[in-house]
């Protein structure tokens, strides 16, 4: 064989070994896209809100917030379930809303496992197409500007007897009862009947103008 043969031979194999590193590397990548991406993509439309898990803290900060409640508790954009989870374990009949079917899987083979299933569900739907009237706790992660657009819609639908506990960031207008923790792991914990007296009141002024 020829010296001008074996360099293209050569040649040939470096370039069948650089398309076979690259695709080893891209299918890689795809896949870890795949697993990863579902979980640090945004759960909930309208608002980009990008799943960051609950610290530990956070979770016992709402828990705290509600020791005094029972009854029916939903998690708005609920994640990988912890919160519903926990608020299951305290006696809670709990439900989680959550638009990444991913999550919503993981919370529920969570459930499962941990052995509160009976207790909880998990619902792959957009926040703004739900209703929560029926619900007398609600939790929420939001961000920013998101919490104003969220104000109205829990004033018009929840009961007067409902808490509202917010985490990481406060109600713009609403004037919480009081606060739990501190820093990052801060929840702001609301009474249905004083934000609903509120609005109330502000409608009557406007119309009195």
């Amino acid at each position: 064989m020829s010296k001008e043969n074996l360099i293209t031979d050569s040649s040939k194999s470096k370039s069948k070994l650089g398309l076979v590193v690259t695709g080893v590397i891209g299918g890689s990548l795809v896949a870890l896209y795949a697993v990863s991406g579902p979980f640090v993509a945004p759960a909930l439309r309208r608002i980009c809100l990008p799943f960051v898990p609950a610290t530990p803290t956070q979770v016992e900060n709402v828990l705290q917030a509600l020791r005094h409640r029972r009854g029916t508790l939903v998690d708005i954009g609920s994640g990988d379930g912890r919160i519903v989870i926990a608020a299951a374990r305290r006696g809670f009949q709990a439900s989680g809303f959550e638009l990444n079917p991913w999550l919503v899987w993981y919370s529920r083979y969570r459930s499962w496992r941990e052995g509160v299933h009976q207790s909880t569900a998990f619902h792959i739907s957009d926040l703004w197409k739900v209703s929560f009237s029926q619900y007398s706790n609600v939790v929420i992660f939001g961000v920013p500007q998101m919490m104003e657009q969220l104000e109205v819609k829990l004033t018009d639908e929840l009961p007067s007897s409902a808490k509202v506990v917010a985490c990481r960031f406060p109600f713009p207008t609403w004037v919480p009862e009081q606060t739990v923790g501190e820093g990052i792991d801060t929840v702001w914990v609301y009474d249905g009947s004083t934000f609903k007296s509120n609005e109330t009141r502000l409608y009557q002024d406007n119309k009195s103008r």
